[in-house]
């Protein structure tokens, strides 16, 4: 098997074309989606369901269509970064779940912390239920 060392290895079920580029990370951040319909533009203030340094997830009322460019708009920093609509999901109370991708990465555009490429999510400390700190000495009053 000359010629393969170094290269990642691929569960049997997953597709090379499967692995993501960056690390998902989970989280409701606003943002605001700028683009056109036809000839009108729109603005929409939503929330993302995923980002990533490539993009994110989130859900949006506009109709948009792949391959569409549009811009995000991150509220906090104001900062604006073209995109493109990568992926058309599911359609409920009115939103369709889109996914974008930056025309460039920009992990810095979500101002959060990546976990790092040996982060295991199973192996995270989970906080204990039912234990309490040992409680302070209060302090006696002499009488």
């Amino acid at each position: 098997m000359s010629g393969t060392k170094g290269l990642p290895t691929t569960a049997p079920s997953e597709a090379p074309s499967d692995r993501r580029r960056s690390h998902r990370v989970h989280i409701a951040m606003p943002v605001v989606v700028r683009g056109k319909n036809g000839t009108q533009p729109f603005e929409e203030q939503t929330s993302t369901m995923a980002v990533s340094a490539h993009g994110c997830l989130l859900r949006v009322s506009a109709q948009l269509t792949r391959g569409q460019q549009i811009s995000l708009v991150n509220p906090k920093t104001a900062e604006e970064l073209p995109c493109t609509v990568i992926f058309l999901g599911t359609k409920e109370g009115g939103k369709t779940e889109v996914g974008v991708e930056f025309v460039e990465p920009s992990p810095v555009f979500w101002r959060i912390s990546f976990p790092p490429e040996d982060w295991d999510p199973s192996e995270r400390k989970r906080p204990t239920t039912g234990v309490r700190p040992p409680a302070t000495p209060s302090p006696t009053t002499r009488k």
